[in-house]
Parts: C-alpha cells; sequence; structure tokens
C-alpha cells in the first residue's frame, strides 16, 4: 500500500507545483516573481521536518498531504507579502524617492512592516486550529496528527520565509534592476547634456 501510494505522490507533487506555478503566473504576470515564490518553498518544510524529528514521525501518506498543504500555505503567505513589497515599491516611484538603493531598502522594509500583523493573524489562527489534531485521541487520531504535524511546524518556518527571506531575495532582484535604470537614466541625462553643450551650427553640421 505504501509502496503504490509513493507512486501517486511522486506524480502528485509535481502536478501540485505545476498549479501553484500557474496560479501564480495568472496572478503576477511575472515567471520571475512566480518562479521566486516556487524556488523558496522548501524553506518551510524545514519546520516541518524538524517537528516531524521531534515527535519520531516517519513518511507517511498522511504526512504527505500535510507537507503540500503546508507549501500551498506558504504560497499564499509568499503572495501577499509580495504584493505588499510591490505597493510600497510603486509608492516609492510614483513619488520620485526610488532613487538609491538605501531608498529601495526603506520601501521593502515599509512593505514587510505592513505585512507582520496579519501575517501573525494568519499563522496563529491556523496555528490554534490545529491544535485539537495535534492531541486529539481516538479512532483516527494517528492519521490526523500526521496529518498536522508538517502544517504545524511549517507554519511557524513559512511565517519567518515570509518576513526575512522572502524581502532579502527580492532585494537583489530589485537592486539589479534599479541600477540597470539609474544607468540608463545616467546614460540619457548625459547624452542630453552633450547635446545641449554642442553650438548649433556645429549640431547642424553633425546632423
Amino acid at each position: 500500500y505504501m509502496e503504490r501510494a509513493n507512486e501517486r505522490l511522486q506524480l502528485l507533487v509535481p502536478i501540485t507545483l505545476a498549479i501553484i506555478f500557474l496560479l501564480l503566473f495568472m496572478h503576477f504576470r511575472s515567471a520571475m516573481k512566480s518562479a521566486l515564490l516556487l524556488g523558496l518553498l522548501p524553506f518551510c518544510l524545514v519546520g516541518a521536518a524538524w517537528l516531524m524529528w521531534a515527535l519520531d514521525f516517519n513518511m507517511s501518506i498522511a504526512v504527505g498531504v500535510g507537507v503540500i498543504a503546508v507549501a500551498g500555505l506558504a504560497a499564499e503567505l509568499g503572495v501577499v507579502m509580495l504584493v505588499y513589497l510591490d505597493e510600497a515599491i510603486d509608492r516609492y516611484r510614483r513619488e520620485n524617492r526610488l532613487t538609491s538603493l538605501d531608498a529601495l531598502r526603506s520601501a521593502l522594509e515599509e512593505g514587510s512592516v505592513m505585512r507582520v500583523r496579519p501575517l501573525l493573524m494568519t499563522v496563529f489562527t491556523t496555528f490554534f486550529g490545529l491544535l485539537p489534531l495535534m492531541f486529539t485521541g481516538g479512532t483516527g487520531s494517528q492519521v490526523m496528527q500526521r496529518l498536522a504535524t508538517p502544517m504545524v511546524g511549517g507554519l511557524f518556518s513559512a511565517a519567518l520565509l515570509t518576513l526575512v527571506v522572502l524581502p532579502a531575495a527580492y532585494m537583489l532582484i530589485q537592486r539589479v534592476r534599479l541600477r540597470e535604470s539609474i544607468a540608463g537614466g545616467a546614460g540619457t541625462s548625459s547624452d542630453g547634456a552633450e547635446a545641449a553643450d554642442v553650438p548649433e551650427p556645429a549640431r547642424a553640421h553633425r546632423d
């Protein structure tokens, strides 16, 4: 039974990841952002693995389902964080304040801080909702505990992922884009200054 289930999981897990990527791409219209969120998902499994090790749980079908569920939850938290970060960057850009790396860092810090309270509310409400499954007894309790354990452990690592790792990774991407835009703007302004310094007859002769 376990071997047959593993064969199904080997098919279902890639399909689940592909669906998550497709939904992210439909939302952001950006392969880069979708790949960023999907590439950070393994970090959320760290807490799930540690809690399973602490409770001495082996891999099972219920654990596999819990891992898939916590991956979807981590992607959801990452989407909301990325939306807040984009809003902060767009606000700085509209106000013409996005002119340096320090300004970019300030924008990302503001976006991250705005997300702390709703993220912690989401984490703790889900955590308290799963606690009865962790300490339940009776028929089916072993299955439910192994289903809830990866989700409980993965919630906290997903929160750290969303608050710390995701803004830092997004900072690296936006820093490259900002440097390119600054370099392009400097090149355009220097061309304009050169054209302004050339006398009118010389400019006409050059044309």
